[in-house]
């Protein structure tokens, strides 16, 4: 073989071996593409609503009465149905990839899910009884433990099963509060009734705002039996203590919190005018407004495709404390809340 024919066949071969790398560089490269382009569809948080209107609009088109129990309620229901029906549909027990690549959005429909189940189990326990004995309705004893399932399990029952099976058991006690027979379904608005639930979102809610805070490590000191001097242990801590969030959960912890406001915003709109009568009668009704208000705030819209966690006073933004100080405010005014709707 001479030169020229040893140059044409290493040519050749040359052209096959680039042929067939682009056969198959080709779909990875389209495949790669499309998963990047659904990771940044789904990505997306539900913006807020106003369930009050969206529940009026839709009983006044089915010719049904909005009683009391029923803002509330339905606004259970929207925030469940949004959190399945939501682009991309439930993430957080994905095993398959785009799904399972992603973080941010399923602790965003974790937030979602606490609260979710905070307020069925309030329904549960509080609002639809008139006393401790009394019977529990019983859709709501079926939804509450329905939303407690896992939030990650796709084998047979799945989460979104399991979810959408509680959303038709709180259509049905929906329904049953509006018919016409008075000793089916109920709902109390009581002040006693709020507080309870209140209490529960006093606690997440100071939670999250410790976590969000300890973005930048904080030197805390014990403040565990610190308002009472008889109180004791199982296991005395340090006096204080070092705490910081891990970088890799920082965006969990900042998602998890933007979760919690959306469904909180959307629910106390509703239990605003469920409880109207006995916010006013505690002139109450404007803290509960300023809750809903810092919490809108918690959701403006990011500039930013990463969150920053810089230091407490540097140059770059940490969108975890200015998150917790919107989280820390509305804590601060649920305490308020309470407090006037204990009094006499």
């Amino acid at each position: 073989m001479d030169q020229s024919e040893f140059k044409s066949t290493r040519s050749r071969f040359s052209l096959t071996t680039r042929g067939k790398w682009t056969l198959l560089l080709t779909p990875l490269a389209l495949l790669l593409a499309v998963m990047l382009g659904l990771m940044w569809w789904w990505d997306k948080e539900v913006p807020l609503y106003d369930s009050v209107v969206r529940t009026q609009a839709d009983a006044a088109s089915r010719g049904e009465q909005v009683v009391v129990g029923t803002l509330t309620t339905d606004a259970l229901i929207q925030v469940v149905d949004q959190l399945l029906h939501k682009r991309g549909g439930y993430l957080s027990n994905a095993v398959l990839p785009p799904g399972v690549l992603m973080d941010n959005m399923p602790n965003w429909e974790f937030g979602v899910l606490v609260q979710c189940r905070d307020l069925s189990r309030a329904l549960r326990n509080e609002f639809s009884r008139s006393l401790t004995q009394s019977v529990e309705d019983k859709d709501l004893s079926e939804a509450e433990p329905l939303l407690s399932s896992t939030n990650d399990r796709w084998l047979f029952p799945s989460s979104e099963s399991q979810y959408a099976d509680a959303v038709e058991h709180l259509r049905h006690y929906r329904h049953r509060l509006q018919d016409d027979d008075k000793d089916d379904a109920q709902f109390y608005a009581r002040a006693d009734n709020l507080a309870d639930y209140l209490g529960v979102v006093e606690s997440r809610l100071g939670s999250l705002s410790q976590r969000l805070s300890a973005s930048v490590g904080q030197l805390r000191v014990n403040t565990d039996l610190g308002s009472d001097s008889s109180a004791t242990q199982s296991r005395p801590g340090p006096r204080q203590s070092e705490v910081e969030t891990p970088w890799t959960q920082i965006d969990d912890v900042f998602y998890e919190a933007r979760g919690t406001a959306f469904a909180l915003t959307i629910f106390l709109h509703a239990i605003e005018h469920d409880f109207g009568s006995v916010l006013d009668n505690k002139n109450a009704r404007v803290n509960l407004q300023q809750v809903i208000r810092e919490l809108e705030e918690a959701e403006e819209p990011l500039s930013t495709p990463v969150i920053l966690n810089g230091a407490s006073f540097g140059l770059f933004a940490n969108h975890s404390l200015v998150l917790a100080n919107y989280i820390s405010r509305a804590n601060a005014t649920v305490i308020e809340l309470r407090a006037l709707l204990g009094r006499g």
